[in-house]
């Protein structure tokens, strides 16, 4: 008992001073922590009223001055964020904020929680998208930016780690600390984001005085190095000299060489084209974007369940297709077989179009002198990587996964190797 209740105050130490934030704890229940920050912390925690789950962000303000001196407080920004959060509210792929509480030493903010995570965290899974994830993915992207865009707000640090998963893997975009209102014609000039993620625009405004200023555009360029990520599962300027990544970043200077994008279409690779281009004024637009042909779906990504369910003859309700069918049928003429065949040709049609993008067989020979050009090894070497080193070590100077997280040491890797030497 004694030690249980040690354990409990241990805990509680953890959580911000009760008497502080009253509020919240009268109607929320804290739970494990989810994720830290340099001055937050994240923690699941329960509506008591309601039992629905939510993500509590634990600001603490507590160290800050009190004399004025700063104009750029951590209360300050994150009033601002509240803002444009409650502005960009009510969109499906926009991260919903759904209460606010504030002491004199906390801010608390309560999100609506997203059980899947980051973005980044699903890519390191599963090492890479195929092209129809991708799509699906960075479709709900773009159209959540263009709702954002639409509100005159930039958000300036768009990148994996600050796109969440809902249950159904759909996008909640997220984070708005350095997300900026524009008043019409404005420009902004300061430098922050995520070096990987940042725009040929906006590392001008911090190296040439006469530069212009930046405004939506960042956002597609943030976008266009996203998508190209989840694709191929490294960034395309990423370096490992921060110099000569950002040359790459201002001289627009990426590629398309590395084995896995001998598997990729030439319809993604031309809007990531039009995305990552450096002229912001040449840059394609989100309405542009979202109308290229990557986005139209074909017959062949569709699911033709329904279709085939609507041609059952146990549906209780059949469609005007059905009684046709059974029409026809009843004619001696099998129309649900002459339909099976036609979904065959054109499978097949679809194969032998795509000939030249299919994934070469397993062979012996190859996986021995070069495993890595196969796609199922190379995921598995990836895939091996990440659990040995703790951060992707792939082929090449730009395939280094090192940019997208840091290099942290593996506990259990440590404690074999501990264990390993007393043996």
């Amino acid at each position: 008992m004694i030690v249980g209740k040690m354990a409990k105050d241990e805990a509680d130490d953890l959580l911000p001073d009760k008497d502080a934030a009253k509020g919240f704890y009268a109607k929320y229940e804290p739970k494990e922590i989810l994720g830290r920050g340099i001055s937050s912390t994240v923690r699941r925690c329960i509506e008591k009223e309601t039992g629905v789950q939510y993500a509590a962000k634990i600001i603490d303000i507590s160290n800050e001055p009190n004399d004025g001196a700063d104009d750029h407080t951590m209360k300050d920004a994150t009033i601002q964020e509240i803002h444009i959060l409650r502005r960009v509210a009510g969109h499906s792929y926009i991260i919903e904020l759904h209460d606010v509480f504030e002491s004199s030493t906390f801010i608390f903010l309560i999100f609506e929680l997203c059980k899947n995570g980051e973005l980044f965290d699903y890519l390191t899974s599963v090492v890479t998208l195929s092209e129809k994830k991708t799509r699906y993915i960075m479709r709900q992207v773009l159209e959540g930016v263009q709702h954002i865009h639409n509100q005159s707000i930039v958000h300036r640090d768009l990148k994996p780690e600050n796109i969440l998963l809902d249950d159904n893997l759909n996008v909640k975009i997220t984070d708005f600390g350095f997300a900026r209102c524009l008043k019409p014609g404005e420009k902004l000039f300061d430098l922050c984001g995520t070096p990987g993620y940042l725009a040929p625009e906006v590392l001008k405004c911090n190296m040439f005085e006469n530069a212009e200023g930046y405004e939506y555009e960042v956002d597609i360029w943030a976008c266009g190095v996203i998508m190209f990520t989840l694709l191929v599962g490294c960034p395309p300027f990423w370096h490992r000299k921060q110099m000569i990544m950002l040359r790459n970043i201002m001289e627009g200077k990426y590629s398309f060489t590395s084995p896995e994008w001998t598997d990729i279409t030439e319809a993604p690779k031309d809007l990531i084209r039009k995305l990552l281009v450096v002229d912001p004024k040449k840059r394609i637009s989100i309405k542009d974007a979202l109308e290229h042909s990557f986005f139209q779906t074909v017959l062949w990504d569709q699911d033709i369940a329904p279709l085939k369910r609507s041609l059952s003859s146990n549906s209780r309700r059949l469609s005007r297709i059905s009684q046709l069918a059974l029409e026809l049928k009843a004619r001696s003429f099998n129309a649900r077989k002459r339909f099976q065949l036609a979904i065959i040709c054109v499978r097949a049609v679809v194969r032998i179009k795509r000939l030249h993008t299919t994934p070469e067989t397993m062979s012996a020979n190859v996986a021995r002198t070069d495993p890595y050009r196969i796609k199922l090894l190379r995921k598995v070497i990836d895939g091996c990587a990440f659990r040995v080193y703790g951060h992707w070590v792939k082929k090449g100077e730009g395939q280094n996964r090192a940019a997208l997280f840091e290099n942290t040491p593996k506990t259990e890797l440590k404690h074999l190797y501990v264990t390993n030497l007393s043996r």
